[in-house]
């Protein structure tokens, strides 16, 4: 009885707070409609984007209730109203979402009001009769339960009004999508500065350097073979030290070792000569010679993930040791990689946590970072492949 009680309770203070967001909603009818007078006439036009953000609000503080009450969130679907006023306005008018929050909305008027109504009488005939029936028979009880089920009929009816349309997360699908690709451009333009750069001002230099060298080696050989034999053994370091360049880039676009090794080798490689004292874990992963690999973009954006992440251990977090967690999973690969350091770690710091997103979101990955004050940080990558 006392636990019937309890999922009573809960169930009732559900219902008054359905009640008491459906008194609001009464309220805002009066809002809406002199927006909806106002845009008819032009003039009120302004009002119409802040009058779809407040229904958004409230229809977010619905699915926030509903997602409480039965255990799995209402996912939200909107267009960002941005821009000019005119194009608030259109964005406001024919995004989806704004008809799924206008259809519940009319609903929610009536099974808002009727259902904490419904609840009222069963507060006393079920401490009547479940009282004798499980307090002396004792049987399971048939009334108070019904409390529970009005609730369950509103967060269900919420659910199912609240769910965007296709058409809604598609259109979050394509924003999404022009987001990333814009990431996935700046990110490349910047690789090919960075290229650029170190060709620019490493190998070319070298190389400007050993011809010069190589020339003045042609010139003083009939009259100082000794002075050209020095200038060639020069321009030989210089040409040694060009190829060591055009090494470290050639590492920078694609590491020969993720060809030659796999991802597991290539990050147990990168591990040992780290820093930092590394632990490296694999779940259900390979070398790659005796199973399955992921698609090579998708190896080389975890491994520069791992290079990336550790390398800020290194330097910012004041950690001497971390820890490296590969897993194949079925909807693709997982990166994790923790430190013990201080922690604290901000995007906006130039830690090259941004680039770092970057480089997952054009493979239409995410990345989770969890760095409070004090440490631990932990860096997770989820990125998705067909093995």
């Amino acid at each position: 009885m006392r636990s019937t009680l309890r999922q009573a309770a809960r169930a009732t203070l559900h219902l008054v707070l359905t009640v008491a967001m459906t008194f609001g909603c009464f309220i805002f009818v009066t809002v809406l409609l002199i927006t909806a007078i106002l845009t008819a006439t032009v003039v009120g036009a302004f009002m119409l984007p802040e009058t779809v953000l407040l229904i958004r609000r409230i229809a977010g503080a619905k699915r926030q209730q509903a997602g409480a009450w039965t255990g799995v969130k209402i996912p939200e679907a909107y267009q960002p109203l941005t821009g000019t006023m005119r194009e608030r306005v259109r964005t406001a008018v024919r995004d989806p979402g704004t008809l799924t929050d206008f259809r519940w909305l009319v609903a929610y008027y009536a099974y808002g009001a009727v259902l904490p109504v419904l609840m009222l009488p069963l507060w006393p005939l079920g401490l009547v009769v479940d009282g004798v029936w499980c307090g002396l028979l004792r049987r399971e009880a048939v009334v108070l339960p019904l409390i529970s089920r009005l609730a369950d009929l509103d967060a269900d009816w919420s659910t199912a009004l609240l769910k965007p349309s296709p058409k809604a997360r598609l259109a979050v699908r394509v924003e999404e999508l022009v987001q990333t690709r814009a990431g996935a451009i700046a990110a490349h333009e910047a690789e090919l500065r960075r290229i650029e750069r170190d060709l620019h001002d490493g190998t070319q230099a070298r190389l400007v350097s050993l011809s010069m060298r190589v020339g003045l080696a042609k010139r003083a050989y009939d009259q100082d073979p000794e002075a050209a034999r020095k200038m060639l053994d020069d321009a030989q370091t210089l040409a040694e030290e060009a190829l060591t360049d055009l090494r470290h880039v050639v590492r920078a676009i694609h590491p020969p070792i993720l060809t030659d090794r796999g991802l597991v080798g290539a990050v147990r490689a990168l591990a040992a000569s780290s820093a930092l004292s590394v632990t490296v874990t694999v779940d259900r992963l390979t070398d790659g010679h005796d199973g399955p690999r992921a698609p090579a973009a998708v190896e080389a954006a975890a491994y520069f993930v791992i290079a990336e992440s550790l390398t800020n251990a290194a330097k910012y977090s004041g950690a001497d040791r971390a820890d490296v967690h590969l897993a194949r999973v079925r909807t693709g690969l997982r990166v994790r990689v923790r430190d013990e350091g201080r922690g604290g770690a901000d995007e906006a710091g130039g830690s090259g946590l941004l680039g770092m997103r970057r480089r997952v979101a054009a493979l239409d990955g995410g990345v989770t970072v969890t760095s409070p004050v004090g440490g631990p940080t932990v860096i997770e990558v989820e990125l998705p492949c067909v093995w």
